[in-house]
């Protein structure tokens, strides 16, 4: 499977300086190349090379090779929504291939720049050190607000060996908690879930005001959300495939197709499901699972909150309120979390021919 991996870059001034000139010059060119395609509604990326490569690098000064990279990152921006000319930002990612970039072992890299090449120190954690490998696809140079250089390097790293199975920990993703599974273990509790308040108010705050300061500060909030929500779905996500890979049992997920339209909940719970990146969640625990060799099965997750695991009844009125489940047949009672992810487990258990996840 590819895995991108994150590696910093340690340039002196005059190599930063020459990074700075590349990427802003190539963003430039970006821009002017996706105003033309715009224009002429072309998204075809030997019609453009045609029209324009010879014109980008007498324009831009650009290198053969990177005026083919900016052809082929204008077109798969344009691609992606036509309604709109394309822009980028002076220091947007800039993507580089082997033609334009090579690592001299494991803690330098080449790196081809408007004055030539140059050869930047490296240094990545060990996670990143124990899954590199030279032989690396497209990368992207990548400059931090805060001035740092880093190389988003795509690498192939094998799967896991597959682990013999006959069991399932079962996962209900909710409101209260993100995660619970069917140990009754839940991830993220309450300190997540004030957090997850505090952001919603003080985004609610700044929309309010709409002015731009408000808009600039938003914009910021949003970011810490992400990143905050991205710290807390990979520690979830890490603790289920551990926990699965450490018992040789798979992991049972809820499909998501549609989960955000299929839920009703009361105003303020709403904010809280819509703020959280419950798909993200799932795509990490599935490359997880894969690097550990743990298979992860998919589950429709309908009738999985009311139906009983003791006597099977399916009743609304099983759920008396949002946290609670108590079977009006069997007076069967617990969290309603647990609950759930009992039934994904049992889902994924008894069903003959369980879907894996792609």
């Amino acid at each position: 499977m590819k895995l991108t991996l994150q590696t910093q870059l340690l340039p002196d001034k005059a190599q930063d300086a020459k990074l700075q000139a590349t990427v802003k010059r190539f963003n430039e060119a970006a821009s002017w190349l996706a105003k033309r395609a715009f224009e002429s509604k072309t998204a075809n990326k030997v019609a453009l090379q045609k029209l324009y490569y010879g014109e980008l690098r007498a324009l831009f000064g650009l290198s053969a090779q990177m005026a083919i990279r900016c052809i082929a990152q204008v077109v798969e921006a344009y691609k992606r929504d036509k309604a709109k000319c394309p822009t980028f930002r002076p220091f947007a990612a800039m993507p580089y291939d082997q033609r334009i970039l090579s690592f001299k072992g494991p803690d330098r890299v080449s790196l081809l720049t408007l004055e030539g090449r140059v050869i930047i120190p490296t240094i990545m954690g060990r996670y990143q050190s124990e899954r590199f490998t030279p032989a690396v696809g497209q990368s992207d140079l990548v400059r931090r607000k805060d001035g740092k250089w880093f190389l988003l390097v795509v690498v192939d790293v094998p799967d896991g060996t597959p682990i013999p199975t006959t069991d399932f920990i079962g996962v209900d993703l909710g409101i209260a908690n993100i995660a619970t599974d069917s140990e009754g273990e839940s991830f993220s509790g309450g300190t997540v879930k004030g957090l997850r308040h505090r952001h919603t108010r003080l985004r609610s705050k700044l929309q309010a005001k709409g002015t731009k300061s408000a808009k600039r500060l938003l914009k910021k909030r949003r970011r810490k959300e992400s990143l905050f929500a991205r710290h807390v779905n990979h520690c979830i996500s890490k603790k289920l495939v551990a926990k699965a890979q450490g018992t040789n049992r798979g992991i049972a997920l809820e499909d998501l197709k549609g989960i955000r339209s299929r839920i009703r909940l009361r105003k303020p719970q709403r904010r809280i499901q819509h703020s959280w990146a419950f798909s993200q969640l799932r795509l990490f625990v599935e490359y997880k699972a894969k690097l550990a060799g743990v298979p992860v099965v998919l589950v429709n997750p309908r009738n999985t909150s009311r139906t009983c695991p003791q006597c099977g009844c399916v009743d609304n009125a099983n759920r008396p309120s949002q946290a609670s489940f108590s079977c009006v047949s069997c007076a069967f009672s617990g969290h309603a979390d647990y609950i759930a992810a009992e039934n994904i487990r049992r889902a994924a258990v008894n069903r003959p021919h369980a879907d894996a996840a792609d």
